[in-house]
């Protein structure tokens, strides 16, 4: 463990930065707000605005990762972050904050995924599952890290706002001194949304009612502590809590898990979170620690919906579609993430803070129909099931790079990982197969890489196969290089025979054209020889004619 944690630490302490400040600052916003009489449903849209960014920047942040390389696109989104929680100190517009909530969601994901992708590429097979628990406790320990600092501030002025900008500042820093070397570039997942709503409906809607809660407590549990007379230390505290009992209870919940039946663990688990928040509809007057209590309770319940839905789904799901598997999950959660904080700050403005537990339970009720007995068939569970539990801190502060970081996930059988991994041997091939131009000569001496350098030139030579794996080629292969010997001398025979005929027939052109040349001094002869004769006899008749 020790190893792990040095061999990753530059990645885990920006990791522990980067959720300290989201953490104090979701916190903290919540707490601002309701002093300044803000509407409950504002402070809902501007968490359910955060999410939303999560959950639909992932697409964005790998174009910029292609585009300018992962340290820089780490850089790039840490100065947005930054910019944008002190844009909040300079206007008080709900439109405009609403913005800036949403600009923060894609750029922080966008962080998210540098981090995780450079764990999963230097991640081997054996040590996956540890470098994901870490992982894990890093996350959820900087979101509880982040609810305490906010104790340290007695009123609710702008210095929280500097220690969030400084952590989302300093966590630039392990990243940018890092000497690992940069990971490939990352490629989403595809999503096959049909295929899993089919196959898994009952963990899609576990997934979707976590979201709810858990997008539901991050904005609006501060706010009902402030309602309820909680001071700020107060109200921190009930927050942190909560989160710490969720995330202690992940390691008890998972060995429970994979011991009885998680359907029947996921009802029981509801139908808690359907009664328990009955005692804080209103009626009653609890002390401050009976809060902290209770707060503790439903952070066990519903911080534990998220692994427990990811579980009962992986034991269902083959191993080769886990990868898909687990970003279809977490964009599940992350629509219920959107929807809950809306549809509970709604609630508290009409009837009262104490609607936040009448949400809670009424999210819960729904479970509690939907994860029947009757429903639960079992019909596509995989051989292996169950599957081992892991813990998974319910905070939605992930991208779905990190699925391949699960260890339930086999990167080498998943059918994802072949679908977004190019073939390094069909890529050989298609190297190889492409002509060579020849290279333009250089004005400048200096070359950026050997690209660059001017080629000698060179006899082209037939592209090559790319060898299988093993280096070993078929029997067949090895008398390759003969039979393009022997093809090569009969293709010179050939060649010789017919040079021979073209010479042949230029002799027999010779010979012809002496032969014409022969028949001409001959006909000219004969001609020049009648001519004489008929002068003679002209000569003769001249003579004949003046002896008369």
């Amino acid at each position: 463990m020790l190893a792990t944690l040095s061999s990753f630490s530059s990645l885990y302490f920006a990791t522990l930065l980067m959720l300290i400040g989201t953490g104090l600052f979701n916190t903290y916003m919540g707490l601002r707000l309701t002093a300044q009489s803000v509407s409950e449903v504002w402070i809902g849209a501007l968490i359910a605005g955060y999410y939303l960014g999560l959950v639909c920047g992932a697409r964005l942040g790998h174009k910029l990762i292609i585009r300018v390389g992962h340290i820089r696109a780490f850089v790039a989104c840490a100065a947005i972050a930054t910019s944008m929680i002190l844009a909040q100190t300079l206007v008080d517009s709900m439109p405009l904050w609403l913005v800036f909530r949403l600009i923060s969601g894609v750029v922080m994901v966008t962080e998210f995924m540098v981090i995780e992708s450079w764990l999963n590429e230097q991640t081997e097979n054996h040590q996956r599952g540890r470098v994901f628990s870490v992982y894990m406790v890093v996350s959820g320990l900087g979101t509880v890290l982040g609810q305490l600092a906010l104790t340290a501030y007695a009123t609710l002025d702008l210095r929280p706002l500097t220690l969030v900008a400084m952590c989302l500042v300093l966590c630039l820093v392990p990243i940018a001194v890092t000497a690992r070397s940069h990971p490939p570039t990352p490629l989403p997942a595809p999503l096959d949304i049909r295929f899993f709503m089919r196959r898994v409906p009952l963990s899609m809607t576990v997934l979707f009612v976590a979201g709810n809660l858990s997008g539901a407590f991050y904005g609006l549990a501060a706010v009902y502590g402030a309602k309820y007379g909680l001071t700020t230390s107060q109200a921190a505290i009930f927050v942190a809590a909560a989160v710490t009992a969720g995330l202690l209870s992940q390691w008890p919940m998972g060995w429970l898990s994979d011991r009885i039946n998680r359907a029947g663990l996921i009802r029981f688990n509801a139908l808690l979170l359907v009664l328990l928040p009955t005692v804080m509809w209103g009626w009653l007057t609890l002390p401050y620690w009976a809060l902290v209590a209770l707060s503790c309770v439903f952070g066990i319940l519903q911080f534990t919906l998220y692994p427990l839905g990811a579980a009962f789904a992986n034991d269902h799901v083959e191993s080769e579609r886990r990868v898909s598997l687990s970003a279809v999950l977490l964009m599940t959660y992350g629509v219920g993430a959107c929807i809950g904080p809306m549809v509970a700050g709604l609630l508290m403005s009409l009837a009262g803070p104490s609607m936040y537990y009448v949400f809670i339970s009424a999210c819960a009720l729904i479970l509690v129909w939907q994860v029947r007995p009757t429903r639960v068939t079992g019909a596509h569970q995989v051989d292996e099931a169950p599957t081992h539990f892991v813990p998974m801190p319910d905070t939605l502060q992930s991208s779905p790079a990190a699925a391949v970081l699960d260890p339930r996930v086999d990167p080498e059988i998943d059918i994802a990982m072949e679908m977004v991994q190019p073939d390094p041997a069909a890529a050989t091939v298609s190297a190889a197969s492409e002509p060579t131009e020849p290279a333009e000569p250089s004005d400048s001496s200096e070359s950026s890489g050997p690209s660059e350098q001017p080629e000698q030139s060179q006899p082209s030579e037939p592209a090559p196969v790319a060898a299988p794996l093993t280096q070993e080629w078929p029997a067949d292969a090895a008398a390759a290089p003969a039979a393009d010997a022997a093809a090569a001398d009969a293709a010179a025979a050939d060649a010789a025979a017919v040079d021979a005929a073209a010479a042949g027939a230029a002799a027999a052109g010779a010979a012809a054209a002496g032969a014409a040349a022969a028949d001409g001094t001959a006909t000219d002869a004969a001609a020049s020889s009648t001519s004489s004769t008929s002068d003679a006899d002209d000569a003769a008749e001249r003579e004949r004619r003046t002896g008369t």
